[in-house]
C-alpha cells in the first residue's frame, strides 16, 4: 500500500491527509460568494478564460442568491444524515474569491467561520488578485483557522496561456506562491490537461515545474468543453483534439509518477455539469475514470513519486 493512502490508491489522497491531520471525516462545502474576476470585468480581459463557464467553475457551488450561511446548511444537512459530527471546510469556489475590497472579503470569510464545526477555508483565486493588504489578512487568518489558497495555473506554458486568455504570466504565479509560503499559507495548484495544442511533454513539464515550488497540493483536471464558451467553437471547428480517456489516464499516471509524493492530490479528474458539457462525454462517468486510473496504476505497479527527482 502507498504510504499516503488509506485505501487502494497509489497517490497521496486528500482523505489520508485530512484523516491524519484532523482525525475525523472532513468535507469541503462549495460556496458561491458572488465574486467576479479581473479577466471578466475588463481589468485584465473580458469573457474570462476561453473554457470558463458562465458560473466560473461554480456548477457545484451554492446558489449565489442565498446568503453563505444558508448555502452552507443546504449541503451540511444532507451530509449530516450519513456522517454526523463531521468537520467542514468552507470552499469559496466560483470565480476569483480574493477579488474584492478587503472589508468585503472579511465579511464573507468571517461569516462562515462562525458556523459550528467549520475548521477552515479553501479559497480559489488567481495569482494576480491578492493585494498586499489581503495577504496581511490571510496571514492573520491562517493563525486561527486551517487556510488553503487554491491558485489556478492550468499550464506553465506562456503560449498556452495566450491561447486560453489566462491573463497572467508564469512569473506572476511563481511570485505569488513564494509570497504565500513566506507567510506559511498552504497552496494548492489547479492544472488542466488537454489544453489546445499541448503535447504530453508540455503537460509533464508543468508537473516538473511545480515540483520546484513549495506547494502542498494539486488538482489535475481534464479540459471540459461546455456550451456558451469561446473554446466551444474552436473544438467544434476541429481546431484541436481532446485526449481520449485512455490517453488522459496514461498522462495522469505519468504526471503522478514524477510528482513529489508529499504533495496532496485533491482531484484527479473533472466533475462536469452534464447539462452543459459538450465533450468529452466520458468525463460524466467520474468514478469509472477514477477506478480505471487505480487499476492501471496497479497493473503498472507504479505510484506517485516513483520517478520523482528531488
Amino acid at each position: 500500500m502507498f504510504k499516503y493512502s488509506l485505501d487502494n490508491k497509489r497517490y497521496h489522497t486528500l482523505n489520508y491527509y485530512f484523516k491524519n491531520k484532523f482525525n475525523s471525516k472532513v468535507f469541503k462545502v462549495s460556496l458561491n460568494a458572488g465574486f467576479t474576476c479581473p479577466n471578466i470585468d475588463g481589468t485584465k480581459g473580458y469573457g474570462g478564460c476561453i473554457y470558463c463557464s458562465k458560473t466560473g467553475s461554480g456548477e457545484h457551488g451554492g446558489n449565489p442568491n442565498k446568503d453563505l450561511t444558508t448555502q452552507f446548511y443546504d449541503v451540511k444537512e444532507v451530509i449530516d444524515k450519513k456522517w454526523p459530527n463531521s468537520k467542514y471546510i468552507a470552499y469559496f469556489q466560483a470565480r476569483t474569491n480574493t477579488y474584492a475590497p478587503l472589508h468585503i472579503l472579511k465579511e464573507k470569510y468571517e461569516e462562515v467561520l462562525k458556523i459550528n464545526n467549520v475548521i477552515g477555508l479553501f479559497i480559489a483565486t488567481r495569482c494576480d488578485s491578492i493585494s498586499d493588504e489581503t495577504l496581511d489578512y490571510l496571514e492573520e487568518l491562517n493563525k486561527r483557522t486551517f487556510l488553503t489558497i487554491e491558485l489556478g495555473l492550468q499550464s506553465i506554458h506562456d503560449s498556452t496561456s495566450k491561447i486560453i486568455n489566462r491573463g497572467h504570466s508564469l512569473k506572476e504565479f511563481d511570485d505569488m506562491v513564494k509570497k504565500l509560503r513566506k507567510r506559511n499559507i498552504n497552496v494548492v495548484v489547479h492544472i488542466i490537461n488537454s489544453l489546445p495544442f499541448e503535447t504530453e511533454k508540455m503537460m509533464l513539464d508543468t508537473i516538473r515545474h511545480l515540483n520546484t515550488l513549495d506547494i502542498q497540493g494539486i488538482k489535475i483536471h481534464m479540459l471540459n468543453i461546455t456550451h456558451g464558451t469561446p473554446i466551444e467553437r474552436m473544438y467544434l471547428d476541429n481546431k484541436f483534439k481532446l485526449l481520449s480517456k485512455e490517453e488522459y489516464i496514461d498522462i495522469v499516471i505519468k504526471q503522478l509518477e514524477i510528482l513529489n509524493p508529499k504533495i496532496v492530490v485533491h482531484r484527479i479528474t473533472s466533475d462536469p455539469d452534464k447539462n452543459s458539457l459538450i465533450a468529452p462525454e466520458w468525463l460524466l462517468k467520474k468514478f469509472c475514470v477514477l477506478n480505471d486510473i487505480d487499476k492501471e496504476m496497479a497493473k503498472r505497479d507504479t505510484y506517485q513519486g516513483k520517478y520523482y527527482n528531488k
